[in-house]
């Protein structure tokens, strides 16, 4: 029988992001409800329970309540949320997290799909701690850049709605030091201490660019930054999603669009160095609505369902 999945929340940006790249598919089925029935508890669970999975779009405290009502035991459930990211018994969601992962992915039952900030940090960080080049105890700043889809609902009638022509051009956030990805970024990544965090939004829609400096005088004796790109590169040789932009180049010439990878579920890479000052600069590219949520999210669907698909490509 094909397999039959049920969007939880399917009206919101990722929702309808993952509505519109599993449309005209004939390997699985989608589980709509009427918009009567969207807020109605009886009828979502039903509609959860009568799923193969349950794709769960929905904010943290929303998210929970689904799992709570998912009562059939054959129901699987991949939550977009941020609700379960360092829950036990969750499988936490990034494919390229490790050689194994994929495999926990496709077998579990519940899969805590990553945020989108997280996904380029962690996918930067955790090859470099394991291979030792990078401490696990080693002061980092992340910044980040992100449309401002990623603010949901809110960033669209800020930045699409009636006031959009007074909408800022960058707003920085989180300046308390405690976003809600700090602690998926340090448990994911391996990291001893919590990171520095400042996230911002741009005025415009979707694309990420995360940066981490760091000094080669802080990491193991004789790390270099092509050291820590020939890491990156064999942790991710032959990845589909996953590409590493060549060492090297005319570094000043080059520029980092956050949009470069919109509508794909691809994640660029970079190391930038400057031998002279000792100085290292990590990078990632990326859509905040592709790998960073949806794409992940159908990227997760496949491996449970079994499916051998192509990567979503710009």
């Amino acid at each position: 029988m094909t397999p039959l999945v049920f969007i939880d929340g399917d009206q919101g940006t990722t929702g309808l992001q993952v509505r519109q790249w599993l449309a005209g598919r004939t390997d699985l089925r989608v589980l709509q409800l009427p918009p009567a029935q969207r807020k109605s508890a009886a009828h979502r669970a039903e509609a959860l329970n009568d799923c193969d999975i349950a794709l769960l779009c929905l904010p943290d405290a929303a998210a929970r309540e689904a799992v709570a009502l998912v009562r059939r035991p054959g129901v699987r459930v991949i939550d977009a949320s941020s609700a379960h990211r360092t829950s036990p018994g969750w499988v936490y969601g990034l494919p390229e997290l490790e050689a194994a992962q994929a495999e926990r992915i496709a077998r579990a039952d519940r899969v805590s799909n990553p945020g989108c900030y997280p996904t380029g940090a962690v996918a930067l960080l955790r090859p470099l701690v394991d291979a030792g080049l990078l401490p696990a105890d080693h002061p980092l700043a992340i910044h980040a850049v992100s449309g401002y889809s990623g603010r949901g609902r809110a960033g669209l009638e800020d930045h699409e709605g009636a006031g959009a022509a007074d909408a800022p051009p960058l707003q920085v956030y989180g300046l308390g030091l405690q976003h809600k990805h700090v602690p998926e970024i340090q448990q994911h990544a391996g990291l001893a201490h919590a990171p520095a965090f400042v996230p911002a939004y741009g005025h415009y829609r979707q694309g990420i660019v995360l940066t981490i400096a760091l000094h080669q005088r802080l990491l193991p004796a004789g790390v270099t930054a092509a050291q820590l790109h020939a890491a990156l590169q064999a942790r991710y040789a032959g990845q589909p999603c996953i590409e590493l932009q060549p060492l090297g180049g005319d570094v000043d010439g080059q520029r980092l669009d956050p949009r470069a990878l919109n509508g794909s579920n691809r994640l660029r890479l970079a190391v930038f160095g400057q031998p002279r000052t000792g100085q290292i600069l990590l990078a990632a590219v990326f859509d905040n609505l592709g790998k960073g949520a949806a794409g992940a999210a159908v990227q997760n669907l496949d491996l449970m369902l079994g499916l051998d698909r192509q990567p979503l490509a710009a």
